[in-house]
Order: structure tokens, then C-alpha cells, then sequence
């Protein structure tokens, strides 16, 4: 599901390219999701991947997990591709995993509002950050490219928007998952 290999020419084909996508590659606003930078990418966004999976299983579901997944890493190409032409391209999946966490921070706010709101604050001070100053401190250390912050905050409007439409189609008596 999760590729790190760039000498395949595999990350050439799948990644989100702007260009590419304008030109009818539209399979790339998903897969640049699925390839990585390399090796080091791959595993940083791994662990990221199982932490956040362990914060969120439990209020989501594994199913909507990974309708979650799905949903933010969609957001993240369409949102570059509608909202950032700079961006040239992208590859990787914290834009996701920042839309997994976002999806599980608002399912906990009823029964854990402190903990859940302290999720929110943090990824919003992150996502803040990221967006005026920049990558964190390290946070590029061994990754063999820059921080597409924009993907992020994509990733995290897709998320909720997932949670919220699937409140809604939970408020008019339609089983969701």
C-alpha cells in the first residue's frame, strides 16, 4: 500500500504531480499518498500512521478509519490541486494522517472534551506554524525534500469534513460507518 522506491520509477508514475494531473492523470490526486521520498519518508510517516491509528481506532472504527484515510488523502490532491499551484508535487501520507487525527479529535470531543480539545489545539498550532514559518525544527532532517504544509491542512479539512458528513447522515437515520 505504501511504496519507498524511487529507483522502480514506481514514485515517478504515482506521484502528485500538477502538471501530470492537468494533463488527465487524475489517478495521481490519490496516489501521491501512496509513495514516499524514500525510506526515511516511509517509516516516519508509518510511525505517525500506527500512533495516530491507536489515538483514533476506538472513537472512529476501523472501518471509518480508513474511510477517513481515504477521504483526506483525496482532499490533500484536490486541495493542492484547486487551492495551491505552487505546488508542484507531492508525495507521502502525513496529509492523510493529519486528516485521521483531525476525524478522531472531533469524535472524542463528547466524551473526552480536554483530551480531545488539547488534540485540536495542538494540530491547529502545528498547522499554524507549518503554514507561516515553515517546516519544524528537524522536521525535514533525512527526508530528501520539503514539507508540503498545504497538504496538511487539507488532509485536515478532508477529515472533518468526513466526520461532519457523516453526522449528518447519522442525524437523518441512515446507518454510517
Amino acid at each position: 500500500m505504501l511504496v519507498a522506491l524511487p529507483a522502480a520509477g514506481l514514485r515517478q508514475v504515482l506521484e502528485y504531480r500538477r502538471a501530470a494531473v492537468l494533463q488527465g492523470q487524475v489517478w495521481r490526486l490519490v496516489t501521491g499518498n501512496l509513495v514516499h521520498l524514500g525510506w526515511v519518508h516511509l517509516v516516519r510517516d508509518l510511525a505517525g500512521l500506527f500512533l495516530i491509528w491507536a489515538l483514533t481506532v476506538d472513537s472512529l472504527g476501523e472501518q471509518a478509519c480508513l474511510w477517513v484515510r481515504c477521504a483526506s488523502g483525496l482532499a490533500v490532491g484536490a486541495g493542492l490541486l484547486l487551492f495551491s499551484p505552487a505546488s508542484a508535487w507531492y508525495v507521502g501520507i502525513s496529509g492523510a494522517l493529519f486528516g485521521l487525527f483531525c476525524a478522531g479529535a472531533l469524535c472524542q470531543l463528547r466524551q473526552r472534551p480536554l483530551f480531545a480539545g488539547a488534540m485540536l489545539l495542538g494540530m491547529a498550532a502545528i498547522l499554524a506554524w507549518t503554514l507561516y514559518a515553515g517546516a519544524l525544527p528537524g522536521e525535514t532532517a533525512g527526508l530528501g525534500g520539503a514539507v508540503v504544509a498545504q497538504a496538511h491542512l487539507y488532509g485536515a479539512l478532508g477529515g472533518a469534513g468526513f466526520i461532519s458528513a457523516r453526522a449528518v447522515v447519522r442525524a437523518q437515520g441512515v446507518p454510517a460507518g
